[in-house]
């Protein structure tokens, strides 16, 4: 996909959120924020039509620049000395792993970081010994729990094993040792080690984000601009100091992306809410008192209750055997499997705009069944023509 076609997708998805033409839940519009707030802070500095490199292959031109690195060894040596002084992190933290019917807290341990395995032991001294916890972090999920005005700052690490998930939490002093472990375990997670020539530079990153939450709050407030990144209901809902923090806490998951990866991140989340791509109608059901709404989506049509908002009925696209309009009441006429018949007259719109709709949404749907990039355009305007009476 092009810059252009992304830039473009991206405004239009930001717009559907700031306008609620699309409903999210609030942790949903506190991401949406972050991730405009980033992508606002990458513009300043980044060219919004640059293409960043993939990243499986620049995750292949780095492990070959190691490669390299290692193989320039003079000596076997030499090798084995630079295998012998990879870094590591070993102290004292607090540990806690969730179990089911347990009500434990957080456990002093002697924790270490090497290459890309932590272990827990119960104190330094016994650290020549098995571990209480071994954990392999390559692929695994590393999520911050920060809050720097409550000194709050826990790793959360998510790693996948044969018997389900295993869920650690890690919890630090101060920033400076939150900065250390969340780099490394960052960098882990990735497969690869505190010896990585971007270890500072993450550390840094994290130092950085840190200072961003403890600066004033309403400096803070200003510099986001959230009546830009939040839509009304939720500027109401939150007042400026509870609403900052949140969005910044939501943009430290996000920091470490490009603008792209923002950009397409923001448009696939627009795209997984439910009511993504659904139109509202006001219409009035045959034999019904009273207007109600028809939402049309793109695999199916949904009657809402006009006064409660809730959902009627739905019927799919994929059981519709035809549908009919009669330019002269206006009247849509829909039959479907099972002799269900359906029939409204529009009230908020032309029947034509309705008919456009479904005609339109049911040509996509055979365009992917087909999977040919042709355009058949006798069909389309087949399924979306029409003329209304004169």
């Amino acid at each position: 996909m092009d810059a252009v076609r992304i830039n473009l997708l991206f405004e239009q998805a930001r717009w559907a959120v700031l306008l609620e033409e699309t409903e999210c839940t609030e942790e949903e519009m506190m991401v949406f924020a972050a991730l405009q707030y980033h992508v606002n802070k990458l513009s300043v500095t980044s060219d919004p039509m640059h293409l960043h490199k993939d990243p499986a292959l620049q995750d292949l031109d780095e492990a070959l620049s190691h490669l390299e690195v290692k193989l320039d060894a003079s000596t076997a040596n030499e090798a084995l000395e630079r295998i012998a002084l990879e870094p590591e992190l070993q102290e004292y933290l607090r540990v806690f792993r969730p179990r089911k019917m347990t009500l434990k807290g957080y456990k002093q341990n002697w924790v270490m970081l090497k290459g890309t395995n932590v272990s827990c032991y119960k104190s330094k001294e016994e650290a020549r010994g098995e571990p209480l916890i071994l954990l392999t972090l390559k692929g695994c999920e590393v999520i911050p729990e920060v809050n720097v005005s409550s000194e709050k700052f826990c790793i959360r690490l998510l790693v996948p094993s044969p018997e389900g998930m295993n869920e650690v939490y890690l919890r630090c002093e101060n920033e400076q040792q939150y900065a250390k472990w969340m780099a490394g375990c960052r960098l882990a997670a990735k497969g690869r080690t505190m010896g990585d020539s971007s270890y500072d530079a993450e550390v840094q990153s994290i130092l950085s984000f840190l200072d961003l939450q403890k600066s004033n709050e309403n400096t803070a407030a200003e510099s986001i601009n959230m009546l830009a990144l939040v839509s009304p209901r939720y500027q109401k809902k939150l007042k400026l100091k509870q609403l900052s923090p949140r969005i910044l806490e939501a943009y430290q998951n996000i920091a470490q992306i490009s603008l792209v990866e923002a950009k397409l991140r923001f448009v696939q989340d627009w795209q997984s809410l439910p009511d993504f791509g659904i139109s509202y109608f006001v219409v009035r059901f045959k034999g019904a008192r009273r207007d109600e709404i028809l939402g049309i989506g793109s695999n199916r049509l949904i009657r809402i209750d006009l006064n409660v908002g809730d959902v009627v009925k739905t019927w799919m696209y994929n059981n519709m055997k035809q549908w009919n309009v009669n330019w002269d009441i206006r009247q849509v006429s829909i039959e479907f499997t099972e002799n269900i018949n359906v029939a409204f007259t529009c009230v908020s719109a032309p029947c034509k705009v309705v008919h456009e709709y479904i005609g339109g949404y049911i040509f996509m749907s055979t365009r992917a069944k087909d999977g040919s990039k042709g355009l058949n355009e006798e069909l389309f305007h087949k399924l979306t023509g029409g003329h209304e009476a004169l």
